[in-house]
């Protein structure tokens, strides 16, 4: 091959191979609003509610005279403290966040060397370390397996570790004592538990256990239908937690989001939040069997999150079929380990889910 052969065919390689990151990269970025197209029933996003309930838009809606001042100290001190009651810690081991979002962004102020993060899950905090420079390590979990954490498949040199709790989207519930099998000394381990409160009694959950090098993030967002708003926290120690908001900038949560999470930190929408999650049980069983019963439709079980993952023959097709007809469901090739046929359902109560079946059913048929 001639010298000028031979570079381009090395500018031609990097090109792919540049193409190639550059769409793995944009996958990763999808998430399940993009298929949830206005005037479609949405089942790709999982928010409980179309909107809040009316206790809290009058909590924020109380709020809203305070806009004309700076969030105060005072404010977020308040949140903090609520947070802390909720999970039996220390205000100075609660960081308040723009939703659980904002936590994964700020990983890499952690400083890792090799990050391990466990998919199939949600993508961002892979997006955050990699657009960082963070080398990562995917620990693949297997489907033939159920998806289960084992913790020796993750690599021993890893100072970073990061796990969802249910973990989006096969709505797997890991043990906590798998989990706290991952911390050790000279390591971070990050939990992400924006769903954890759709479990009841929330069993597996380490917001309220002390361990070294833990952090554990929280939404808001789910539960109490917040997207437009962004409300979350962080817990751990506070040392780990001043590492990991050392570059936020001065009054980095707004006074509507602080609010926010005070109010569904309090014993009254904990109470609440428990009772929707064992409706959500009811509505999930009964939503699995009927998928189940449809011919060429596999549903991941045991599930504990407020969505099913499927696995359908024709994924792709199946899924841009129910668009044609109304309905909207989360594509899975996007999560790292699944493909085009794997399909991501957000539960919904009966009466809204009656509609998709049929739709379903027409389409496998």
């Amino acid at each position: 091959m001639l010298p000028e052969q031979t570079k381009l065919m090395c500018i031609l390689l990097d090109f792919h191979a540049m193409t190639r990151q550059q769409i793995q990269r944009a996958q990763l970025r999808h998430h399940g609003d993009v298929d949830a197209i206005p005037g479609l029933a949405d089942f790709a996003v999982n928010v409980r509610l179309d909107r809040p309930p009316g206790w809290l838009r009058d909590r924020l809606a109380a709020a809203l005279d305070r806009l004309g001042g700076y969030p105060s100290e005072a404010e977020d001190l308040a949140a903090r403290r609520a947070v802390a009651t909720r999970h039996g810690r220390e205000p100075d081991e609660v960081l308040v966040l723009n939703g659980a979002a904002e936590g994964f962004a700020l990983l890499p102020e952690l400083a890792s060397e090799l990050s391990a993060v466990v998919h199939p899950s949600f993508t961002e905090p892979e997006v955050a370390l990699a657009d960082a420079g963070v080398p990562v390590h995917r620990v693949q979990l297997a489907a033939e397996d159920g998806y289960q954490l084992r913790p020796g498949l993750v690599p021993d040199e890893a100072d970073l570790v990061v796990v969802g709790n249910p973990t989006n989207p096969t709505s797997v519930l890991h043990p906590a004592r798998v989990l706290t099998e991952l911390a050790r000394p000279g390591r971070v381990l990050v939990v992400d538990e924006a769903f954890m409160d759709a479990v009841p009694g929330e069993p597996e959950s380490l917001a309220a256990t002390r361990v070294p090098g833990l952090i554990v993030l929280r939404s808001l967002t789910k539960t109490w239908a917040l997207p437009g708003l962004r409300a979350g926290y962080a817990i751990a120690e506070p040392d780990l937690l001043a590492r990991l908001g050392r570059r936020r900038p001065q009054w980095p949560v707004g006074t509507l989001a602080l609010e926010a999470v005070r109010a569904c930190s309090e014993p009254a929408a904990v109470a609440e939040a428990e009772a929707a999650a064992i409706e959500l049980v009811t509505h999930r069983v009964e939503l699995a069997a009927a998928l189940a019963a449809l011919p060429g439709v596999e549903v991941h079980d045991p599930a504990s999150a407020p969505f099913l993952l499927l696995r359908v023959k024709d994924g792709e097709h199946v899924r841009r079929a129910l668009r044609d007809r109304g309905f909207a469901v989360r594509r899975g090739d996007t999560f790292p380990g699944l493909g085009a046929d794997h399909l991501r359902v957000a539960v919904r109560s009966p009466q809204r889910c009656a509609p998709l079946i049929v739709a379903l059913r027409e389409v496998l048929a």
